[in-house]
């Protein structure tokens, strides 16, 4: 019988660069920043042996751009950076946004604000979920917890930037990044759908393609306004994505996404063996949101906490998501410090004391 898995032992970056090859990717382009330089190596190592185009641009600023271009002339096009990288692309984004070009970036976070550390954050939740540069409108975002989802949400990444004619963002951070996992390449029947859209040239079938984010005229824009807010409501109908964890009989819920989910299920574990009924929630998408869950969840909790490596960012979410029902706490560590298993149980401890 033929094997159709390849397994191999990866860095995270390899495992999205490696993944990006397998989905079909046309062209890759980007710019080196610690930590995820290991994308822009690893494929331009590898893609010359097999297809596609790579290219080192002279900015994070030049490599959003050329993605706008290349997206929308129906190439499938992916790009990578981190923190400070993903701000200079933040103005090309709201470009592409507008002109509903599907593409997929990844964001390996660190530590900010400013040029910061290069060690693991969670600080850019703001910046991925709430749209980032000008203007109304919305990535999808994923949030790999392993260097297997590295891989494996590329594809999906892909698949519904597609869908959507939206960019999709994988938010994940240095960690993940640069931590080595095993990770299972299946055989996969990629399909590229057809962009009827695309800037493919004038033929005697129809007319010319005109992509744009400019619309001068207020009556227009506020036409493409509505019909991308109309897109954003199809997608948090249909495209909301969690994990639950022991949330069966849980009194407390903890939340928690990528690396800071992989701590909260060993936390959720000592809470388990010190008696307390503690549940988790991992958000696989950050937008859209699961808070329709998290509200249903909170009818019979007694509170919440989220672990976050920020000063408080995703709390906001969930707060909202609860409508005031429940107390909902925060903890979190900053400047590349990775919170303990044992200490979000110290303060989960606090918290449920304090609502006893």
């Amino acid at each position: 019988m033929e094997n159709k898995e390849d397994i191999r032992l990866m860095k995270g970056n390899e495992a999205f660069a490696e993944a990006g090859i397998q989905a079909g990717c046309d062209a890759y382009f980007g710019y080196p920043i610690t930590p995820q330089s290991e994308v822009l190596e690893y494929l331009s190592r590898e893609v010359p042996k097999r297809s596609g185009v790579v290219l080192q641009a002279e900015s994070e600023v030049a490599a959003i751009n050329m993605i706008y271009g290349a997206a929308g002339a129906g190439a499938r096009v992916m790009t990578s950076s981190s923190s400070p990288g993903i701000s200079l692309m933040q103005e090309g984004l709201s470009y592409i946004a507008a002109a509903e070009l599907p593409c997929l970036l990844l964001n390996i976070n660190r530590g900010g604000p400013g040029l910061g550390t290069i060690q693991p954050s969670q600080g850019d939740y703001f910046q991925a979920t709430k749209g980032g540069g000008h203007g109304d409108y919305y990535l999808i975002v994923l949030a790999p917890s392993s260097v297997q989802e590295m891989a494996d949400f590329v594809f999906l990444g892909f698949e519904l930037a597609d869908k959507y004619r939206n960019p999709v963002m994988m938010l994940s951070d240095g960690a993940i990044g640069q931590m080595m996992e095993k990770v299972i390449f299946r055989k996969r029947d990629v399909k590229k759908i057809k962009k009827p859209w695309a800037t493919t040239g004038k033929t005697k079938d129809r007319a010319r393609n005109i992509i744009t984010s400019l619309f001068i005229k207020p009556e227009k824009m506020e036409e493409v306004n509505n019909k991308l807010k109309e897109k954003y409501e199809e997608i948090n109908k249909n495209e909301v994505r969690y994990q639950e964890i022991l949330t069966e009989d849980a009194e407390y819920l903890l939340v928690a996404y990528g690396l800071s989910a992989r701590i909260s299920h060993k936390t959720v574990e000592l809470a388990r063996e010190q008696g307390y009924k503690v549940g988790l929630l991992r958000p696989i998408t950050l937008y859209p949101f699961p808070s329709k869950r998290i509200y249903e969840l909170s009818q019979n909790l007694k509170g919440a906490m989220t672990l976050e490596m920020n000063s408080g960012q995703m709390v906001e979410d969930v707060r909202l998501a609860v409508e005031g029902k429940i107390p909902v706490h925060y903890y979190g560590r900053m400047g590349g410090i990775i919170p303990s298993p044992d200490e979000a149980l110290e303060q989960l401890e606090i918290f449920i004391k304090q609502n006893n």
